[in-house]
């Protein structure tokens, strides 16, 4: 059961992530290794709900500057889950 959790790691809220819950949408930060069944079955089981798609997104970290000192940002992973009709999740609430 703890499995599920750890696949999971945030809910994404920004602008673009709110507005896809408009399309039944759900945009969530994964684990690097992560799988689309995984994801799906942890949302699906976590939440409660029918996960219908998929999409994921390997999101390469920036190189940015630090008091001079150049460093780059960790690499991660997005879900974009599509819930079936009808189905929602509340994610401002938690778990």
């Amino acid at each position: 059961m703890n499995h599920h959790y750890d696949v999971l790691l945030s809910p994404v809220i920004t602008e673009k992530a709110t507005r896809l819950t408009e399309a039944n949408q759900i945009v969530f930060r994964v684990t690097l290794d992560a799988t689309k069944p995984a994801i799906a079955k942890a949302v699906e089981t976590l939440f409660k709900v029918k996960v219908t798609a998929v999409n994921t997104v390997r999101v390469k970290g920036k190189r940015k500057l630090f008091r001079g000192t150049p460093f780059k940002k960790s690499d991660y992973k997005k879900a974009i889950v599509t819930l079936a009709e009808g189905q929602q999740i509340d994610i401002t609430t938690g778990l």
